[in-house]
């Protein structure tokens, strides 16, 4: 099963592991984005089923995305990535897939 994962943040060398360790799995698919707006394009051209919003975004900023995002579709998961290595993102993962 193919997995859309668009990761958001301000910190480029961050979202760069973010986006190679999603990649190393089979079937998913990580795209990164470092404004609000970059990140709604992303969403515009093609679904994801998870959007991780990184370091960098305050709070008020991941709630406006959550709100525009969930606007254009409702089954999106929009949540707050803390780091902590594959394991951790990984699992996080997994457990937003097996609640879908």
């Amino acid at each position: 099963m193919d997995i859309n994962i668009l990761a958001v943040g301000r910190e480029a060398a961050i979202l760069q592991v973010v986006e190679r360790l999603i990649n190393s799995h089979e079937g998913w698919h990580a795209t990164i984005a470092t404004t609000e707006q970059e990140a709604i394009n992303a969403f515009k051209a093609k679904p994801y089923t998870i959007v991780f919003v990184c370091a960098g975004f305050s709070a008020q900023e991941e709630e406006n995305l959550r709100q525009r995002l969930t606007q254009l579709d409702a089954a999106v998961v929009v949540t707050r990535h803390f780091g902590g290595g594959s394991g951790l993102l990984e699992n996080e993962i997994l457990g937003i897939l097996a609640t879908k």
